[in-house]
């Protein structure tokens, strides 16, 4: 497995609404793997413990080598998936991110562990605000997040003001070096975005073989 992090769940959020796909985003291919593949095996090189958080039962994920949980509370969007999978964790935090992210970089992963050790939330700040996946989750979030549930309110971001917790906000330039272009946090929504990744990921592949 080469897991090197200790102490730490890898939690990848896999709902499977998809609505401004068309299409299931989870079994999408991109450089001949699907997304779900490629962010958990970024997950999986790094972390013991990998937890596959889902929306509802899904027979094609039976066979996955990560432990594969179910909302606990239903149709709470990433909210929900965030906190089945903090709530399954073995660990006492979570490092979490959605599965239509194909670009997970593992110096990011680590730098954000490394200048988050002892928070209970760690998030990138960028430009265009904040990104609460991927980001860092301590099991001392799970009553916030079980009361916001009960409220539907389902923005992530609002847990940054419940109080007792330890935040910790990183900047673009506290990550840049780990991930110049912040490819770590490109999202697949949509058909465009797809086509997007899939230029982005042969243009990596002809930088390679060029042995740039």
């Amino acid at each position: 497995m080469g897991a090197t992090i200790g102490q730490m769940t890898g939690l990848l959020l896999a709902g499977g609404k998809s609505r401004r796909m068309g299409r299931d985003k989870r079994f999408l291919e991109l450089g001949g793997r699907t997304l779900l593949e490629r962010s958990l095996s970024v997950l999986d090189s790094l972390f013991a413990e990998v937890i596959v958080s889902v929306a509802e039962p899904l027979p094609e994920l039976r066979e996955l080598r990560a432990r594969v949980v179910t909302d606990i509370i239903p149709d709470c969007a990433t909210l929900g998936g965030l906190y089945t999978g903090l709530f399954s964790s073995s660990y006492p935090r979570v490092f979490a991110a959605a599965c239509d992210m194909p670009f997970l970089a593992v110096p990011l992963i680590q730098r954000m562990i490394d200048l988050g050790r002892d928070a209970d939330v760690v998030m990138v700040r960028l430009t265009n605000g904040l990104q609460p996946m991927h980001a860092i989750y301590s099991k001392a979030c799970l009553p916030h997040l079980e009361q916001m549930l009960r409220v539907k309110n389902l923005r992530v971001q609002e847990l940054l003001s419940a109080s007792g917790l330890s935040v910790k906000i990183l900047s673009e330039d506290d990550v840049r070096d780990a991930d110049p272009q912040l490819l770590s946090f490109l999202n697949v929504n949509q058909p465009a975005d797809l086509e997007f990744a899939r230029k982005l990921l042969a243009g990596k592949q002809e930088t390679a073989g060029n042995g740039e």
